[in-house]
């Protein structure tokens, strides 16, 4: 994406390999045209509060939906996640964990601080493209957020 400022989907994912499948299955179905891809939760949080290397983006330029790993470096997804909720006017941004987590704690904590949705990635390739097809079709063109 060339204009890191109005992206539709801001991805939160480590991991190159998962990026990709996530990258490639949104394009596949064209819901990837503004899409930006963060690779830890402090450069997540940068972008998503507009500071940091961030802070000429216009913070009212909000996606419609943040897909977030709960195993990042520097600031895991669960605190990522409870800066979000705390924070005008990103905290109505659904958020949709994609992890390889099944830890009744993590669905749990995650469920508490407000995510939206919590999706454990399939290890299968053709299965983990199909369900981010799925989540990506429903928040980009089923869901209705709220304007700001």
């Amino acid at each position: 994406m060339s204009d890191l400022s109005k992206a539709d989907i801001v991805l939160v994912e480590d991991n190159p390999n998962d990026a990709e499948i996530t990258i490639r299955s949104l394009k596949k179905h064209r819901l990837a045209n503004k899409l930006v891809w963060l690779k830890d939760g402090v450069e997540a949080l940068d972008y998503l509060l507009a500071r940091g290397e961030y802070a000429d983006r216009n913070i009212n330029d909000l996606p419609k939906v943040i897909f977030l790993d709960l195993k990042l470096p520097k600031i895991d997804g669960i605190e990522v996640l409870e800066k979000i909720r705390n924070s005008e006017p990103v905290k109505k941004i659904p958020v949709v964990v994609l992890t390889s987590s099944k830890e009744e704690e993590d669905v749990v904590k995650t469920y508490n601080l407000g995510v939206n949705s919590y999706i454990v990635k399939p290890v299968e390739f053709e299965n983990f493209a199909k369900a981010i097809a799925e989540v990506g079709f429903y928040w980009l063109v089923t869901n209705i957020t709220p304007s700001t």
